[in-house]
């Protein structure tokens, strides 16, 4: 299904840089909590992703990530998630987060 550029202009993609990580206990499937520091204007997000293959509290805290940042909130095991954080999806299923490939402002959109 194709979309136009102005579909694509109404998802808010910015760059946070992940501030804590936990484990979901109540998660089916093995998953971390994270908060992201979106900056000033959109502020600290949680969300709950499956990315525990590749990612743990150690090397994702400080590490800045790429989310969707205007989708509705969702509760996923007990938790408020309230971004979507992107990433590349192998074929077992393991997910490679995407991240910019310097540092750059908490914030910034992505285009």
């Amino acid at each position: 299904m194709e979309i136009t550029y102005e579909d694509f202009r109404n998802v808010q993609i910015h760059v946070g840089t992940v501030l804590s990580v936990k484990k979901n206990e109540k998660a089916r499937q093995p998953s971390l909590v994270l908060e992201v520091n979106f900056g000033k204007e959109i502020g600290v997000k949680t969300s709950s992703a499956k990315i525990t293959h590749n990612y743990n509290r150690e090397n994702l805290t400080g590490k800045q990530i790429i989310a969707v940042c205007n989708f509705p909130t969702k509760n996923i095991a007990g938790i408020v998630s309230e971004v979507l954080i992107l990433g590349a999806v192998e074929k077992g299923g393991e997910v490679v987060l995407l991240h910019p490939s310097k540092k750059v402002a908490n914030g910034l959109e992505i285009y």
